[in-house]
């Protein structure tokens, strides 16, 4: 049983890639240095390392105007380095915190470069134009080495890498006069085979996959005549004999053939799941209509469709493949469809596995692109839609069906009744809806029920299920890709608390709206703010309700502050007055609750950075002065932990200063208002800077006291005077 789950956007639109020498046009993608991490290049620009599950960059390297990338970058698992080519024979490698890929290590090789293979045990291996394989460590020995051309006028195809046993083996298909070859190579032992591949009438090979078990080569082989051929190639022992056969022709067996209820889907890329898996990606035609692009997911143990997904927005026809995460263009952005395969049987092939636990693809549907009747279709049962299949082709639930005969509502169903009902319907079917024991595919129907709510809020700004919003975010471990529009619509219904519930759980808010939120905080009048219902656990412990009540403290010198110290260390005296900006809070208990949700907030600096450069002046001030609070209070203590739930840490409060004063230090240094909250700052960090030096003179002294002490035997008694210099 195979299913596809929950979709988001990894990367948003952007220019588009060109075409240029080597494999694949525009965009190419590599597995990153960990699970979550992956390598996207644009052709002939740059390499960005993402996060999948923050949907984030991590970094970004891009080469100098002039020089074009011609294949892929990869990671050097094994060093956790990154290795690109650009003109064709320029080898570049550098690690995460080299900035500039111009000052990274160079080295020019002696030929064009096809591809680089990276293994996590084998290491990196070098395809060349020519067919020559070599290892990395072998080629940066000698870059100028010479490379033999073993293809001549063979123009390669495909290329993929794979290991078996302790070896890398690397295998490439070629194309020569419309005869197609493969080439099987062992780089470490100087191993190659060569093979042709049986033609198959006028038909021609589109893409190849492949994998390898038990010493043999399993390649798929995607055909123009919309069926998927498998060839099996035993990897061999060089022998005399063997290397001097001619080359021997492949035979092939079919192994699938592309029908949808009549229909052709005609393919352009094909992956491996596992041993009875794999998805194609391609279009159905449609009398009078523009073909409808899809991926669709095979088991060609029992040769059957066992799930699709509409594309409407189109595809540049390539797909990726990594941990259960399809990668693909779709419109003018980088999706992640996740999926998932179970043990292949034939009542699930068939569908007619009635289980609990299997997944109903209709709960990830977007409703909102369908039509009523379409909607009408996809709910109803499997015979139902089969009488239906040569009208159109719809995604279909068995669960649907199991459950509509236990007199429960399908996730389906459940959508369509939502889009109009009361909200006492709604909150009452989504208690039952939450009260259902944990499956695998809850999380994201959950999801896709607050989607389906928040447009229902656009459509119709009358109604918002507030506490029943809350209580979804509050009590699930929900996500900003799962429920995109949850935030937007929280801003203009400016529902402050549920804005901080989402801040305070959510791992992948986009850095636009994390500003968006800031600004809303900061905008909002104190008086409004003590009849909204906030949550007061991060702040309510250090927080001065009453300022006028306040007691002012300087006597006790902890971690290096005090009034005296720091009006010894200036020419000038600090006014009474000035020294009030840090002692007491700026705002109110409420609005820095509101603020430290936002301190929490993940984000990246370079996409945050441009967004606090629009900040209000007197908004960017009042946060600078709430910050330098926070940072006042965290060195009033030893550990410098402000006490209380989700208090913000003193690494996320200096970091935010930080970027505050980036993105607005011009717009301060006008200010006038702002001139002694920047020297009150300035005071402050210089005397703290001084207290760690001076901690730092007597380290060494204080290490050697200590050894001393592990030395002395404990038994004996003495009186020790220790002169330190």
């Amino acid at each position: 049983m195979a299913a596809l789950c929950e979709s988001f956007t990894l990367r948003g639109p952007g220019p588009g890639g060109g075409s240029g020498p080597g494999p694949g046009p525009g965009l190419c993608l590599e597995p990153g240095p960990g699970s979550d991490l992956v390598l996207l290049t644009e052709r002939g620009r740059a390499a960005t390392l993402f996060k999948i599950s923050d949907q984030k960059p991590l970094g970004c390297w891009s080469v100098k105007h002039g020089q074009i990338l011609t294949c892929p970058v990869v990671c050097n698992f094994e060093t956790h380095e990154y290795i690109a080519v650009h003109d064709d024979k320029v080898l570049r490698i550098w690690k995460n915190e080299d900035m500039n890929l111009d000052k990274a290590f160079k080295a020019t090789l002696s030929a064009d470069v096809y591809r680089i293979h990276s293994l996590p045990q084998g290491g990196a291996l070098v395809l060349f134009r020519g067919g020559a394989v070599r290892t990395l460590d072998v080629l940066l020995e000698a870059p100028q080495q010479e490379i033999e051309n073993l293809i001549s006028a063979e123009a390669i195809r495909w290329s993929g890498a794979f290991m078996e046993g302790q070896q890398p083996v690397l295998i490439f298909t070629t194309e020569k006069d419309r005869n197609f070859f493969v080439y099987v190579q062992k780089p470490k032992l100087g191993n190659l085979h060569k093979y042709k591949l049986e033609q198959q009438g006028s038909a021609k090979p589109l893409c190849f996959t492949a994998h390898i078990t038990n010493q043999t080569v399993t390649l798929l082989c995607l055909y123009s005549n919309n069926s998927v051929y498998q060839v099996l190639i035993p990897l061999q022992q060089d022998t005399e004999e063997e290397e001097e056969k001619e080359e021997e022709i492949l035979s092939k067996s079919l192994l699938l053939n592309l029908s949808v209820s009549g229909a052709v889907l005609k393919g352009t890329s094909l992956v491996v799941l596992d041993k009875d898996h794999i998805a194609v990606l391609g279009s159905l035609p449609e009398p009078g209509k523009k073909p409808k692009e899809c991926l669709t997911i095979w088991n060609t143990k029992f040769q059957t469709l066992q799930t699709s997904k509409e594309l409407p927005l189109g595809t540049s026809g390539q797909l990726w493949c990594y941990e259960e995460k399809f990668f693909l263009i779709h419109g003018k952005v980088l999706t992640v469809i996740m999926y998932k395969c179970e043990t292949s049987s034939l009542a699930a092939a068939v569908g007619k596995l009635k289980d609990s636990q299997t997944l109903d693809v209709s709960s990830f549907v977007n409703w909102n692109t369908l039509e009523d009747e379409e909607l009408v279709v996809s709910f109803q049962s499997q015979e139902s839609v089969a009488l239906k299949a040569e009208a159109r082709m719809s995604l279909r639930s068995n669960r649907s069906t199991v459950a509509g005969q236990s007199g429960t509502l399908s996730v389906g169903q459940l959508l369509l009744r939502l889009k109009d009902a009361s909200n006492y319907v709604v909150e009452t079917e989504l208690k039952k809806l939450m009260a259902k024991a944990p499956t695998p595919d809850l999380q994201a129907t959950i999801g896709c029920v607050v989607t389906a709510l928040t447009d229902r809020c656009k459509r119709n700004p009358k109604f918002y299920p507030q506490n029943l919003l809350q209580e979804i975010v509050e009590t699930r471990d929900l996500s900003y890709s799962l429920c995109p529009d949850l935030m937007a619509v929280a801003l203009e219904q400016k529902d402050l608390h549920l804005l901080q519930m989402c801040l305070e759980r959510f791992p992948d808010i986009p850095e636009e709206i994390t500003y968006a939120c800031l600004k809303a905080f900061l905008s909002v009048s104190e008086d409004h703010l003590k009849s909204v219902d906030v949550n007061l656990d991060s702040a309510i412990c250090y927080v001065d309700v009453e300022l006028n009540d306040m007691e002012v403290k300087t006597e006790i010198l902890e971690n290096g502050f005090s009034e005296e110290m720091d009006q010894d260390m200036c020419d000038t005296k600090i006014p009474k007055e000035s020294r009030s900006v840090g002692e007491s809070c700026p705002v109110g208990l409420q609005k820095a609750a509101l603020l430290n949700a936002v301190l929490h907030s993940a984000y990246t600096e370079t996409f945050l950075l441009p967004h606090l450069k629009n900040l209000p002046a007197q908004q960017a001030i009042l946060f600078l002065r709430y910050l330098y609070y926070l940072y006042v209070k965290c060195s009033e203590k030893v550990n410098t932990t402000l006490p209380g739930i989700r208090s913000p840490t003193i690494n996320q409060i200096m970091d935010w200063m930080c970027l505050l004063l980036d993105a607005q230090f011009t717009v301060m240094v006008m200010l006038p208002e702002a001139k002694d909250l920047l020297s009150n700052l300035h005071k402050f960090v210089r005397a703290q800077v001084r207290f760690y030096s001076e901690l730092n003179k007597i380290e060494g002294s204080l290490r050697e006291l200590q050894r001393l002490n592990h030395l002395r035997e404990s038994q004996t008694y003495s009186i020790e005077v220790l002169e330190i210099i």
